[in-house]
Order: C-alpha cells, then structure tokens, then sequence
C-alpha cells in the first residue's frame, strides 16, 4: 500500500505571487489555473512542494537544474482545460500510463511541437482528450512521436498519493 500524501507547512502566497504564477502557468499552457482571488497556499509534501487552492492539491513545484517551475495537478488540468503543452497517447499506452510507467514513443499520436527537453508537459488520451498524467519531455516535442525509447518521464498520475489527497 502507497503511504498518502501529507502537506505540511502549509503558508499562504501573497496574491501578487499567487497572481504571477497564475499568468505564467496560463500563457505555457493556454488555461487560467484559479480563476478567482481565492487564496493559494504552497505546501511541502514527502512528493515535493505543492499549491494548494481550494483544499485541492492544483500544481506541484518541480525542483531542478533550472530552479523551480510549477506544473498543473492532473486535478488542476481537469479544472482548467488547457490548451497547450501537452503529448496525446493511443490508447493503447492507456494503462500504462495509468500504472506510473514512463511515456515511450510508439504510443504517442501527436506532441506539441514547442516542447523542450525538461519541459514540464501533461498527458492526455486520443480518444477523450482527458488529462492522466504530468510528465517532463525527455526530448523535443518534434521527436516524440512514433520514435522508439523513452520521451516523456511520468512525474504524476490519476490514482498516485497526490491524486487521492484529501486535507
């Protein structure tokens, strides 16, 4: 059994942040992630840091070579419908990416070709078009497609401890 998620730490970011971020995650992505002025907290978590807007877990703080970046939550992607920045899988790949397995390229149906190798991108089926996973390309959007070996490495899924999070 997977150990759930516990946020600790919990501060809230002046509306400034909050509304920098909001910006930033909605021109790479196409979407406003929270709509309104409700207040945004980060937290830290045994997964990393997150956001947490509405007692719901709506991005996670990736830490890297390049600092911090921040990503919708599959929870976040549902809500906020982006439009861009994502890779879309047959459903074939379906399960696997279900299962936490990382994204191989015979699955993938079609990339966005602006993605850069470490960029911070989501999953979505062909058929629903439904968000199922958070992933950083290991390769550029224009050599994901249809090209075997690993492409995007699955950070995030539907059903892992973040997804199940309740406050």
């Amino acid at each position: 059994m997977v150990e759930p998620l516990k946020v600790r730490n919990r501060t809230r970011l002046r509306e400034k942040d909050a509304e920098q971020l909001a910006r930033d995650l909605e021109q790479r992505l196409g979407a406003r992630p929270w709509p309104d002025a409700t207040p945004v907290d980060r937290g830290e978590s045994q997964l990393g840091d997150v956001l947490v807007w509405k007692n719901r877990v709506m991005a996670l703080v990736v830490k890297g070579e390049a600092g911090e970046r921040v990503m919708l939550s599959v929870r976040g992607l549902l809500e906020a419908k982006p439009a861009r920045g994502c890779v879309t899988v047959d459903m074939g790949a379906v399960k696997f990416v279900n299962n936490g397995a990382d994204i191989m390229g015979p699955g993938i149906v079609e990339a966005d070709v602006a993605l850069q190798p470490g960029d911070l991108l989501w999953v979505r089926d062909e058929r629903n078009k439904r968000p199922l996973a958070v992933g950083q390309a290991l390769v550029p959007g224009t050599e994901m497609a249809k090209q075997p070996g690993k492409k995007v490495k699955n950070l995030h899924r539907v059903g892992d401890p973040l997804w199940d999070w309740e406050p």
